[in-house]
């Protein structure tokens, strides 16, 4: 029958309208059976070891209709990237002991009823959380949103946003390699320094002691931008807008500045597409995926080499998940936010 064990839970507690809170969650005590109930076909059982925190789970806590992904179900479990290990499998691609990630519960266990959008982990020869981050969805995203959506030229203007985060602080390491110029905008001193000096772009800067970012771009970018892998949105957005240079690309990834507000703020400059011929695009990481192969073969040799530099911001234990997540939208975490919930 399998052996009955605890398994904690986070919780959402009902849907969420303005800035989140870590009372709009709660830790909730269940037990499961580690086995596959026997109505499962094609099903795994996985104990979870990490857990990601991504600024794309904020939309996912409010109620929304049309979007690219479901929100969460008050009174349930909240899901989100991580790494776990199978504990028990009737689909017959997966084995006990097999080490994956995907999408997982907020939970100790978590039962996958559709598990072919989870990775088998091959490499171990890296640490485990990776995965949660520059070998996981942010990693990805940061590949194929820049050498996809962007294009990039060597001897290019790269301008990131939201440059010390997850999927920035790759971006930024990408154009490098691709022999390109980069700055970055963060939020602290200690964030534009580690851009600088331990993520190797050429300049940074704390957007929020810039009183006009429209006069901080001329300055960082006298010539204008070829390329902005756009993160933030808003007033960032618009200010980009206007030191673009003509055929220059935009990545749009994320627009974290809006999240959390009732009513978006509108975008003043879009006419700059027009006369710049500037391309923005939108674009899903989930999109790529059948290329997740590719990007591994590029990212592991370059991460073992050393040219590929990643920092982790990480919290100790399943109840740490709450606080860990809303920290992602007032900046507290530095570099990838990810939650340890068991080690291996």
């Amino acid at each position: 029958m399998g052996e009955e064990v605890s398994n904690k839970q986070i919780v959402l507690k009902d849907y969420v309208i303005g800035f989140p809170k870590e009372s709009d969650m709660f830790l909730k005590k269940t037990t499961i059976k580690l086995k596959v109930p026997e109505d499962s076909t094609n099903s795994i059982l996985v104990k979870n070891l990490y857990l990601s925190c991504d600024p794309y789970m904020r939309n996912r806590m409010s109620k929304s209709e049309g979007s690219y992904i479901d929100s969460f179900t008050p009174g349930s479990p909240i899901t989100g990237n991580g790494v776990a290990k199978v504990v028990d499998s009737t689909h017959p691609n997966f084995n006990k002991g097999d080490l994956v990630w995907g999408r997982t519960g907020w939970e100790e266990y978590s039962l996958i009823k559709s598990p072919e959008t989870f990775f088998k982990i091959q490499h171990t020869d890296v640490p485990l959380s990776y995965y949660t981050g520059i070998l996981g969805m942010p990693g990805a995203t940061a590949y194929f949103g820049f050498y996809e959506v962007c294009s990039p030229k060597k001897g290019e203007t790269v301008f990131v946003s939201a440059a010390s985060g997850a999927v920035g602080q790759i971006v930024g390491q990408f154009a490098k390699l691709s022999g390109c110029y980069v700055v970055g905008s963060a939020g602290s001193k200690e964030k534009v320094d580690l851009l600088k000096n331990k993520f190797g772009f050429d300049d940074a800067f704390n957007y929020k002691e810039e009183p006009d970012l429209n006069v901080a771009l001329k300055r960082y970018f006298p010539d204008g931008i070829d390329i902005y892998f756009e993160n933030v949105g808003g007033k960032m957005l618009d200010a980009v807008l206007l030191n673009m240079k003509i055929r220059g690309r935009i990545a749009a990834c994320g627009m974290i500045s809006q999240y959390n507000l009732e009513q978006p703020e509108g975008v003043h400059n879009l006419f700059c597409l027009t006369t710049k011929r500037i391309r923005m695009e939108g674009f899903l990481v989930f999109d790529y995926y059948h290329n997740y192969p590719k990007f591994l073969e590029t990212v592991l040799p370059k991460i073992k080499e050393g040219k590929i530099t990643y920092i982790e911001d990480i919290a100790e234990g399943l109840e740490s998940a709450p606080a860990a997540l809303i920290g992602l939208f007032s900046g507290r975490n530095i570099g990838k936010q990810l939650v340890v919930v068991a080690h291996e």
